[in-house]
């Protein structure tokens, strides 16, 4: 299993250089990163920012979470295969990604067992967040978002900033998302070891689930079967779901067809599309609090 560390954060807050930092330190404690960069336009602009012996995709002129997903599964898994001593993937997102769809376009279920979601890092632009009630409301909805899905959270350009300020930053983002450490940083820089430690959290160990960032804001779980569904049964335990599961996608076995069919729910919409090779029977489940989430066997 690689572990994966998402980095996210608004237009300019300083994902990159915290980027840059955790690369020198991992390479200094002999560890073997490698970068996903998801950046705005056809010129790979902040992607010259990294070292050039670390492996590095990209995903120019689209979104992480939107459009691009088939081509950021492609690019992940050309990562994976050329190169097969990593021992960690680092992820930048663009500012406007929001995590939970981004989350859905990295697990995907064809390596969702080689990799190991560790969480997600959110840095907060202290001036901004200050500043917060200009902005439009879309925007200040992302922005957001992206704070309240943080395991850890960023406080960055805290020089900027009076103590008063700065207090202030600390105390309404503590409010906003009670489960994250708020670290209070100047160019994004933040030691790995404490990335490490707040995120190794334990995890379950069973056959039909792998849990990441287990017990923080958002997690991933993957579901694996054993045996055909009836599909009619098995929307009917997709609709018993909590609301704090967002997204799932993988590939589900259904009873009197002979390939899995490629599923997909979101806001509560189900979608199934045939699938005309075979593929590994999992899903991929991302969400709030879904630790306890069991695929229940009845309704095979």
């Amino acid at each position: 299993m690689i572990d994966v560390y998402l980095f996210s954060g608004f237009l300019g807050s300083g994902k990159t250089s915290l980027l840059t930092n955790v690369i020198q330190q991992l390479k200094e404690q002999q560890k073997r990163p490698a970068v996903f960069m998801n950046e705005f336009g056809d010129l790979p602009i902040d992607s010259k920012a990294v070292d050039g012996e670390v492996p590095l995709k990209e995903l120019l002129d689209g979104c992480i979470c939107c459009s691009g997903a088939e081509k950021t599964e492609a690019q992940l898994q050309s990562l994976l295969i050329e190169n097969e001593e990593i021992d960690a993937i680092l992820i930048e997102t663009t500012g406007a990604a929001h995590p939970v769809e981004a989350l859905d376009a990295v697990y995907s279920p064809l390596f969702a067992d080689r990799l190991a979601g560790k969480g997600i890092i959110t840095v907060v632009d202290s001036k901004l967040w200050l500043n917060r009630e200009q902005l439009s409301p879309r925007i200040r909805a992302l922005f957001m978002e992206q704070i309240k899905h943080a395991h850890i959270l960023l406080a960055n350009k805290s020089d900027l900033l009076t103590e008063e300020e700065l207090a202030q930053v600390t105390f309404e983002l503590s409010q906003f998302n009670s489960q994250a450490p708020i670290i209070q940083t100047i160019n994004g820089k933040l030691a790995f070891s404490f990335i490490e430690k707040t995120l190794n959290q334990p995890k379950k160990q069973t056959e039909a689930t792998i849990i990441s960032g287990a017990g923080l804001p958002l997690s991933s779980k993957l579901i694996t079967f054993t045996e055909s569904v009836d599909m009619e049964a098995f929307e009917n335990w997709v609709k018993s779901l909590p609301d704090t599961v967002y997204r799932m996608k993988g590939f589900v076995p259904v009873k009197g067809v002979k390939n899995p069919y490629l599923f997909q729910y979101a806001y509560g919409m189900v979608n199934w599309m045939p699938e005309y090779i075979q593929m590994e029977p999992r899903l991929v489940i991302i969400g709030e609090n879904i630790d306890h989430l069991q695929y229940e066997s009845t309704i095979h």
